[in-house]
């Protein structure tokens, strides 16, 4: 057995969710977090025998993967947070035993074989994630959102470790699905919620930022950087040789990017509109 346990997050995952679990066995342990899943993503984790565990969010902190981290009792020392598209390949798990048997490290990034509309994406922007670390080194950088999401779960916050992380080069394989539909939904949530964090780097009240992230929010208030991504990734990082699906994925994350920025300079907007109504002397 891989004296891991293998955590994954859900919510109507039902598309996803049976090859997400047919490629985890040899684990010590796997558990379903689920948040009040409406379709059968649930009856699909009893068929593989997996634990179920209820999440319900009340719009404060700790979110899905920081509650477990509190309160779930491991039996393992190491914890592998694992998305419903996500999928382990026989590679993979060869390489993440002798990882996890490193005294000096308590954390690894994971890299990511990317499929949109299908196709393995091979250029670009690698997909990386700190998603394997011990547990007890850390948990998901806390963000006091104070209600202003809809996402009961971390999805751009970062674990902040104590201790020394490596990488496995191996990939897992991220195949979505659920289509495109979903896709662009996701992202509109997503995008309302980068914008609301950016003003929090901007307060400086963002805690932990990684060296991309860094980067990103100096970056997303401005014109330049959606169509600066699109010729980064499409042209400089050779994503025309991924084909038509190659376009279509560059011009949807600059089109993300460029709908933080609007939803940036909506907020601002807002803000200003509601001072000014609240100042007696502009009245």
């Amino acid at each position: 057995m891989i004296d891991i346990t293998v955590a994954i997050p859900t919510r109507n995952e039902e598309k996803n969710i049976r090859q997400c679990l047919e490629n985890l066995s040899g684990f010590r342990e796997v558990i379903l977090i689920d948040s009040g899943s409406t379709d059968a993503t649930v009856r699909i984790a009893d068929e593989f025998q997996v634990k179920i565990l209820k999440f319900k969010w009340d719009g404060k902190f700790p979110k899905k993967r920081n509650w477990l981290l509190r309160t779930y009792k491991f039996t393992t020392e190491w914890v592998l947070f694992l998305d419903a598209d996500e999928v382990l390949t026989p590679e993979f798990k060869k390489a993440v035993v002798p990882a996890v048997e490193a005294q000096d490290t308590v954390g690894y990034w994971l890299n990511y074989a990317d499929h949109f509309q299908g196709k393995l994406l091979r250029f670009g922007l690698p997909m990386k994630k700190l998603a394997l670390f011990k547990v007890g080194a850390g948990e998901f950088e806390r963000i006091d959102e104070q209600e202003w999401s809809s996402l009961d779960m971390e999805v751009h916050e970062h674990p902040v470790l104590s201790g020394k992380t490596g990488e496995i080069k191996e990939p897992l394989v991220h195949y979505d699905c659920k289509g495109l539909y979903q896709y662009i939904g996701r992202h509109n949530d997503y995008s309302s919620w980068e914008a609301r964090r950016y003003f929090e780097v901007e307060n400086r009240k963002a805690g932990y930022l990684t060296t991309r992230q860094r980067i990103k929010y100096r970056l997303l208030n401005t014109l330049w950087f959606a169509p600066g991504y699109f010729l980064f990734v499409y042209i400089l990082r050779f994503g025309f040789l991924d084909g038509r699906e190659g376009f279509h994925f560059a011009v949807h994350k600059a089109y993300y990017f460029f709908s933080i920025l609007c939803k940036i300079r909506e907020i601002e907007r807002s803000h200003k509109l509601c001072f000014r109504s609240e100042n007696p002397e502009d009245r």
